[in-house]
């Protein structure tokens, strides 16, 4: 039951490392470079939007059928047990919301250096003439 949220968890870390690496100064070459491997990668790895928006319905329905543990009758250990189960919900819904977050970010930064490139090379086109 916990690989999805390793698998969840490592991509998180790829795309945050990603998102660093996209926005530290580089050569503009170097940058150039690493942009359109990365636009070539961001396809592919599309899957990460619907499977996180799976584990968030998961995680919806679990905590809408879950049993409550609210009154006396609970012991010490059933309590502790629902608020760890409630604990690892809300971490794994900021898991889901930070990889699709993070996904729109590397795509709009990759989207946006693509839209500098093709304007300075329009700007370099009209000084030309």
């Amino acid at each position: 039951m916990a690989l999805q949220w390793m698998i969840l968890t490592y991509v998180v870390a790829a795309e945050a490392a990603l998102a660093l690496l996209l926005t530290f100064p580089s050569p503009k070459l170097l940058k150039n470079r690493f942009v359109s491997l990365i636009s070539l990668i961001l396809q592919p790895t599309l899957f990460i939007v619907p499977f996180a928006g799976f584990q968030l319905l998961d995680i919806y329905w679990k905590n809408e059928h879950r049993l409550m543990c609210t009154s006396d009758i609970c012991t010490a250990a059933e309590r502790d047990r629902y608020e760890k189960s409630v604990f690892k919900a809300q971490r794994n819904v900021i898991l889901c919301t930070t990889a699709c977050l993070l996904y729109w970010c590397i795509y709009r930064i990759c989207k946006y250096h693509k839209e500098i490139q093709s304007l300075e090379e329009v700007e370099k086109r009209y000084k030309n003439e």
